[in-house]
């Protein structure tokens, strides 16, 4: 449909830009394609007999014609290039999605290499212990506190030569995603604390959620995710959640 769109702009604006006034000193016009002054004559096209005519040069207003038709040609100029530089984004956007694979996960491109993250195995901690964070299987919902954590205080996974590395995430199901700074402790790295209310069992999740782009590149859920800051040294994830399930997926890295 944005193909069809970027194609159906380009030939409405051939069209348009094919035509011009040829003005009359009495301040009529005509609309012609092309005209050409020769001696005390002009020839012209006209748009509205599709033939060509002629009448004397003395009738007609040149000054205010090549005007008018300079304009023409640079607010067209202008828009034939901002036509072209979206379709050259769009083929640049088709080749990064040919790049991604279709499995859904998180995926980095370096050096025109695939990097695949692996998803890490979480688990919910509370007072009565911890257990593994499955997507589709919530945990039960029992008043107090607790957090989603990853085992290990560093990611195995480094990004040495990036300060606003860009993320391609494949999604597994329509959730939210989101870039977070995780906190080292105890032999583990907190993704996000958990709060769950008692007798309604509502939980509150709070996270350290970096400020992102984001740009959805397939209707089926690819996402292109980067900050909008360089980001510091430390432990992070991008994460997919559903807000209230308490479900967080997460594929953690370390930036050095």
């Amino acid at each position: 449909m944005r193909r069809f769109a970027v194609v159906f702009l380009t030939l409405a604006a051939s069209v348009w830009a094919a035509n011009l006034k040829l003005y009359m000193k009495d301040g009529s016009f005509q609309v012609v394609r092309e005209y050409k002054v020769e001696g005390d004559r002009i020839t012209y096209y006209s748009v509205e007999r599709s033939d060509w005519e002629e009448m004397p040069a003395a009738l007609a207003d040149l000054k205010r014609t090549d005007e008018e038709a300079a304009a023409k040609k640079e607010k067209f100029d202008k828009q034939a290039k901002q036509i072209d530089e979206e379709t050259e984004a769009l083929k640049e956007q088709r080749k990064e999605i040919l790049k991604i694979p279709t499995d859904p996960g998180v995926y980095r491109v370096l050096n025109d290499e695939l990097v695949i993250f692996k998803q890490a195995d979480t688990v919910y901690h509370s007072n009565k212990g911890r257990s593994v964070l499955k997507v589709l299987s919530p945990i039960p919902m029992v008043a107090g506190k607790g957090t989603i954590e990853v085992d290990g205080e560093h990611s195995s996974m480094v990004i040495r030569e990036d300060k606003r590395p860009e993320f391609y995430l494949q999604q597994s199901l329509p959730d939210t995603l989101a870039l977070v700074k995780l906190t080292a402790k105890g032999g583990v790295r907190i993704v996000e604390q958990v709060r769950i209310e008692p007798v309604v069992n509502i939980p509150t999740e709070e996270r350290d959620s970096v400020q992102v782009f984001t740009k959805q590149l397939t209707e089926s859920g690819l996402y292109k995710i980067w900050p909008q800051d360089d980001l510091e040294k430390g432990e992070y994830a991008i994460i997919e959640y559903e807000e209230g399930k308490v479900d967080a997926r997460v594929w953690d890295f370390r930036i050095e």
